[in-house]
C-alpha cells in the first residue's frame, strides 16, 4: 500500500509534534524568557540569541530568533541543547501549547491518538 503524504505528515507530526507546530516559539515577544537558568547555563546560549535586557531569547516580532522553519509545516530550534528552561518545561498539548497553536490557527493536538 503506498503511503500518502498526510500519512507522512501524520507519522512525522506523531513523532515529535513539535517538529511540525512551533507555535510556542512565536508567541510573544517577551518569550522565551529566562526564569531560573544559572550563569553557565545562560552562558551556553550564543549572545546573538539573547535580548538587550538579558531576560530572555531575542524575538523578531513575535517570533524566537533560535526559531528555524515555518510555523505549523515544519519548525526547529537552532539551540535546542541549550535552549532556556521554560523551553524545556513547555510540553505540546499543555496548556500554554493550546494557546499558542489557537493564535497561529492550529487545531490542539490530539495527543490520545
Amino acid at each position: 500500500m503506498e503511503e500518502t503524504h498526510s500519512e507522512t505528515d501524520s507519522v512525522a507530526e506523531a513523532e515529535s509534534p513539535c517538529q511540525a507546530c512551533g507555535a510556542c516559539c512565536s508567541y510573544s515577544q517577551n518569550w522565551p524568557r529566562f526564569t531560573i537558568e544559572d550563569d553557565a547555563a545562560l552562558d551556553l546560549i550564543p549572545e546573538k540569541f539573547v535580548n538587550e535586557k538579558l531576560s530572555g531569547m531575542r524575538c523578531d516580532g513575535d517570533r524566537c530568533s533560535a526559531l528555524a522553519g515555518q510555523i505549523g509545516i515544519a519548525t526547529a530550534c537552532t539551540i535546542y541543547a541549550v535552549r532556556p528552561e521554560v523551553c524545556r518545561t513547555c510540553m505540546p498539548g499543555d496548556v500554554e501549547c493550546g494557546m499558542a497553536r489557537r493564535r497561529h490557527g492550529l487545531p490542539a493536538l490530539d495527543l490520545d491518538r
